[in-house]
């Protein structure tokens, strides 16, 4: 794992978004396509914008969806096929496919449509942001590590619900759903490159959990350690109270 720190969460997302379009441009030059995955919510926003304005080929990049919400409408403000729509698949010009987490389908449909989808080639790029709680996707504490499905149905426990409510998603606690359909580790892991980018002060407890302990599905960003290519990109702010000595073995 390689952190590297920035100054806000503005050069954050232009350092992310560079990386990522490295890996999609040698994808495409050795393969002629690539794929990718796309995580959402508020610490995203820096690196998609950034994302969009790269050199990339996007009409041959393939986009996946990590996570949604079981049974919220698609116009709803905290949809996140909403929110890759308008944050990204329209600001492309046009991808060569997207493959969205849509559960209006069912959650049984959809899994395994995802997951035919998912076995036809590699993913080159992962975009896995980190929770508040040290979540990956949707796998909160303790996380799944062994499950060998794509996408499994999850229960969303108190800490990750609260940060949604705290990213202004939704106007009180009960309104936020309680379950979704979430990537599993063992899914994520398979991408041949995985970049976390994880700004705000909010993230700082979590960015420190994950630098400081060994590998515990207790804290399921720890898992990343595991993968032979991760950049985590973090702001001064999400890296303010992690070990100095700590740090420095990761940049």
């Amino acid at each position: 794992m390689k952190v590297i720190v920035s100054e806000n969460a503005q050069q954050l997302g232009k350092r992310a978004a560079e990386l990522t379009a490295q890996y999609l441009r040698e994808a495409i030059a050795e393969k002629g396509s690539a794929r990718i995955i796309l995580s959402t919510g508020a610490s995203q926003f820096t690196t998609l914008e950034a994302l969009v304005k790269e050199d990339v080929d996007w009409p041959k990049v393939e986009m996946f969806h990590l996570d949604e919400y079981v049974n919220l409408p698609q116009d709803h403000p905290a949809s996140f096929v909403r929110y890759l729509k308008e944050r990204f698949v329209e600001k492309t010009g046009g991808l060569k496919a997207v493959h969205f987490v849509d559960t209006s389908i069912g959650t049984d449909a959809i899994i395994e449509k995802l997951t035919g989808e998912l076995k036809e080639a590699v993913v080159d790029v992962g975009l896995i942001g980190i929770g508040e709680n040290a979540h990956v996707a949707f796998n909160d504490p303790p996380a799944d590590f062994e499950n060998q499905a794509s996408y499994i149905v999850v229960q969303l426990d108190a800490d990750c619900r609260k940060q949604q409510l705290g990213e202004g998603w939704f106007p009180t606690i009960d309104d936020v759903p309680r379950q979704a359909v979430s990537m599993t580790v063992s899914q994520i892991l398979k991408c041949t490159h995985i970049i976390s980018a994880v700004p705000y002060a909010v993230k700082a407890s979590a960015i420190k959990k994950t630098l400081e302990n060994d590998v515990t599905n207790r804290i399921p960003a720890t898992v990343l350690k595991t993968h032979p290519s991760v950049t985590v990109f973090v702001d001064e702010d999400s890296a303010s109270t992690v070990d100095r000595e700590v740090l420095e073995q990761y940049l």
